[in-house]
């Protein structure tokens, strides 16, 4: 299996290939069943992709919750992880941002599949073009009680205190707080309030005032967007795939919203 390429270096987009960029997969939400079907649909679109990927970006909540206990995986999810192994051993790259439902990841998929974990937003130089990608967040103004939840959950103290519960009840709990948590933001995330209530796009504002990128990418607000920052600067949010799944393509110039047809 290939090691994943380097991401502090400008990549160079082969001629005919493309990058691919995902988010809010959002697996093991709300039922087995449903997110078994999500799952086929998921690895179909990826089958798609195949012939012409250079490297795949999956931009956080992949998975609707994940804790990698020392010696515990959350069960599930093996035709996802199958199917990347196959993109990885095609010669594919393949990077997994971490989201607020799947933060706990440790090491499991670098170690297992050679995947490398971003835990931040970062930039990239694709040919002559800059992105600014993550998953969105804690970003911007706003939001101050996940921000300091956030403090807590990404603590060692507090991954510590959680390993202690027993895998069935501690893997339960957090379910249970990842269905109330959808729940109490459905109807926010599911509608555009103006540019004024987008605090991923205010974030973008700001990281464009100090360094230019022609594109920024994120998930998070489960609401398919293009918003222009400038004249020569776009910001996309990649939506969900729980209700319309949504994905982003570049091609070494343009970088475009799609939905996956079934």
């Amino acid at each position: 299996m290939i090691s994943h390429t380097d991401l502090s270096s400008p990549i160079q987009l082969p001629t005919g290939k493309k990058l691919y960029f995902a988010s809010d997969f959002h697996l093991g939400a709300p039922n087995f069943h449903q997110s078994k079907k999500r799952e086929q649909s998921i690895v179909r679109w990826l089958e798609t992709i195949r012939t012409d990927a250079h490297g795949l970006f999956l931009l956080g909540d992949i998975f609707d919750f994940w804790f990698e206990y020392k010696r515990v995986v959350p069960k599930g999810f093996l035709h996802l992880q199958s199917k990347l192994i196959q993109l990885l051993e095609q010669g594919i790259f393949v990077v997994l941002f971490t989201g607020n439902h799947d933060l706990w990841m440790f090491d499991y998929f670098k170690r297992e599949l050679s995947v490398p974990i971003i835990r931040q937003p970062i930039s990239l130089q694709i040919n002559d073009i800059h992105l600014h990608i993550g998953h969105g967040d804690g970003l911007g103004p706003g939001d101050h009680t996940y921000k300091f939840l956030k403090k807590i959950f990404t603590a060692k103290i507090g991954q510590t205190l959680f390993s202690f519960i027993h895998p069935d009840i501690g893997i339960s709990l957090a379910n249970y707080w990842s269905r109330s948590s959808r729940k109490g933001n459905a109807t926010k995330d599911e509608s555009f309030r103006g540019k004024e209530y987008e605090w991923i796009y205010q974030y973008c504002q700001e990281i464009e005032q100090q360094k230019h990128h022609d594109y920024y990418v994120f998930g998070h607000r489960h609401l398919p967007l293009e918003i222009p920052l400038s004249e020569h600067s776009r910001y996309y949010n990649l939506g969900e795939w729980i209700s319309q799944p949504h994905y982003g393509l570049f091609d070494g110039q343009t970088f475009e919203l799609r939905t996956f047809r079934n």
